[in-house]
């Protein structure tokens, strides 16, 4: 499959809203993010798998004030797949609101579907030590 300009732009946008979203507490806007089956992935942070955009949305009030006041995401790498699925490799930073930081990398899975694109798979893997290490 050759995805088209207008694939990798909206693809690149819907990677990009999932901090917009998020950050501003929108939670019942996750279906413009997420397939209603999204496997969140969040085994390396020692949070095991969520399964559907409810369990996303419950982690996310479960950890409260803990939540990154911040999501921005950088080096969005689109690969093609499939016929209408994309592999999506970008950088996350998070920003806490005592003002730490961390950086994790995103391996998402991204489906067409009839309202447009969507994350089906998304895993999160914390940047721990420089050089791959």
């Amino acid at each position: 499959m050759t995805l088209s300009v207008e694939d990798r732009l909206d693809i690149t946008d819907l990677i990009a809203r999932h901090g917009h979203i998020i950050d501003a507490g929108e939670l019942d806007r996750m279906d413009e993010l997420f397939s209603a089956e999204v496997v969140y992935d969040l085994t390396a942070m020692g949070y095991g798998e969520l399964r559907g955009i409810a369990a996303v949305r419950d982690a996310a009030l479960a950890l409260g004030d803990a939540n990154p006041v911040g999501h921005h995401v950088t080096n969005v790498i689109v690969t093609e797949s499939e016929a209408d699925r994309a592999q999506v490799l970008s950088k996350g930073i998070g920003i806490a609101a005592d003002g730490r930081c961390g950086s994790v990398t995103y391996e998402d899975v991204v489906v067409r579907e009839p309202v447009g694109w969507r994350i089906t798979y998304r895993k999160v893997i914390p940047r721990r030590a420089p050089l791959g290490g």
